[in-house]
């Protein structure tokens, strides 16, 4: 159950601290003054209608953009340090599955994950190729090892991406829509493994994500954004918002209601 998450695991410092996180594209604010935190052990989904900036605030997250203003830090250490040692040892402890899976499409699965295993460590190769069986064997993938992307259905990919960004045992995992071309019994399918890591491993994740039944079914706490507002409008347990918010923009979006307009003409 997504509730079951103890808020008592909360009362440590938090992994991941957004202080008043500034988006800009040119002209263009994002999002303005934006401030949340993550705690360890929980499931947070970042979620909000088309536009609103929420694969932004992803990548600001892992540092692949740097603020107009404010800063993230996680794990008490400013994601976009100029330290590359410091950097360095704070990536190690980050995984991230981006919306497409992002494998080499002309390396095996095997050689795929073994990548950040190869780049952050000096172990043998005998222990990487361990550790890559181990990694697949997590998500379903025992006996993949030598397949390349292209011969694995797009479920498989996911959970292959999924191996890679737990190759270095990381204790943040990163998703980019995970759900994203996946039909719903492996939507479901990824939703458990997902649950299951969380529970099994104790691993916080962030999740940005649209689809209601994900939400629902994997997030302890989330955090809506809004373009026009141009930050967050709603914080909490979805299924209270749904219920219970007093936005209507918040409840539109968890009830799949259309925002209300004109009468269409004719009536």
């Amino acid at each position: 159950m997504a509730n079951s998450y103890e808020t008592s695991e909360t009362s440590e410092a938090p992994v991941i601290v957004v202080d008043q996180l500034t988006a800009r594209f040119g002209a263009n604010t994002i999002f303005d003054r934006v401030s949340f935190q993550v705690n360890r052990g929980e499931i947070l989904v970042i979620l909000g209608g088309s536009g609103c900036g929420k694969s932004t605030m992803l990548k600001h997250l892992i540092g692949l953009y740097k603020p107009a203003a404010g800063q993230v830090l996680v794990n008490g250490v400013n994601i976009n340090t100029d330290d590359e040692r410091l950097l360095r040892r704070v990536r190690m402890d980050l995984g991230v599955l981006f919306q497409s899976g992002a494998l080499f499409g002309s390396m095996t699965l095997s050689e795929n994950v073994s990548l950040p295993i190869q780049e952050y460590t000096d172990l043998d190769l005998a222990t990487i190729e361990l550790i890559v069986r181990m990694k697949l064997g997590l998500v379903g993938l025992a006996g993949y090892e030598n397949h390349l992307p292209s011969e694995i259905s797009g479920g498989m990919q996911k959970r292959a991406g999924l191996a890679r960004a737990m190759a270095l045992d990381p204790t943040i995992l990163f998703f980019d829509e995970p759900s994203a071309g996946l039909d719903p019994i492996t939507s479901v399918e990824l939703d458990n493994l997902i649950k299951s890591i969380n529970a099994g491993m104790g691993t916080t994740m962030v999740i940005v994500t649209h689809e209601l039944e994900s939400i629902f079914s994997i997030a302890h706490r989330v955090i809506m954004l809004d373009k026009s507002a141009r930050g967050i409008i709603a914080e909490g347990d979805p299924r209270e918002l749904k219920d219970h918010s007093t936005d209507p923009r918040v409840l539109n979006f968890f009830n799949r209601r259309p925002p209300a307009g004109p009468a269409p003409r004719g009536t």
